[in-house]
């Protein structure tokens, strides 16, 4: 608890390029950091013997350089690799712990190497469809509806204003002679103009 006492408060504690406010908790605090989850703040916390209920504003230089250490190079905590986010990584071989800007960058290089090679996955993030075999029938549309109209017809054209009228009358069963109507009712509006 010396860490406590020995440095002033500060508001604002710089952590791996992250600036996290010193009112959090330490491991609410830690977690702020991309790549860091709950888990991994705990055993940070706990290897170094820090309380994780205080504030992080109290912690010493040294305690943020020996956060900093484990973080960078989680092998000197002794953590399983089980516990690592990148094992057996592609390029190196090794087990890495990705952070901050390397996780999404690291990412698009693995989608992009998938989609060079041509593989199933690569395929399928082309498409823009689940990767990991779960089922697309239901879950996972995109886009418009697709299927049967509702109302089992298809919608009438808008008409324009203009023909409001004529859409507000009934409609007649006999075909023929509603077409022959307008034919009719043509020749006697020329005859009224002359």
């Amino acid at each position: 608890m010396e860490y406590l006492s020995t440095q002033e408060y500060r508001h604002i504690v710089r952590i791996v390029g992250n600036d996290i406010p010193g009112e959090r908790k330490m491991l609410v605090g830690l977690t702020q950091i991309k790549g860091i989850g709950y888990n991994f703040a705990t055993a940070i916390l706990d290897t170094l013997n820090i309380d994780s209920n205080s504030n992080i504003g109290h912690l010493t230089d040294e305690n943020v350089q020996a956060i900093e250490k484990l973080i960078t190079n989680p092998a000197e905590g002794n953590f399983p690799t089980w516990f690592l986010n990148r094992r057996k990584d592609i390029e190196t071989g090794n087990d890495l712990h990705l952070l901050t800007s390397d996780i999404p960058f690291t990412l698009r290089n693995d989608i992009e190497r998938e989609r060079v090679t041509a593989s199933w996955r690569g395929y399928r993030h082309l498409s823009g469809l689940k990767v990991r075999g779960q089922r697309t029938r239901t879950s996972g549309r995109k886009g418009g509806a697709v299927g049967v109209a509702k109302g089992g017809m298809a919608a009438p054209a808008k008409k324009s204003s203009s023909d409001a009228p004529a859409a507000a009358a009934a409609p007649t069963t006999d075909a023929p002679a509603a077409e022959a109507a307008p034919a009719e009712a043509a020749p006697a509006a020329e005859e009224k103009k002359e």
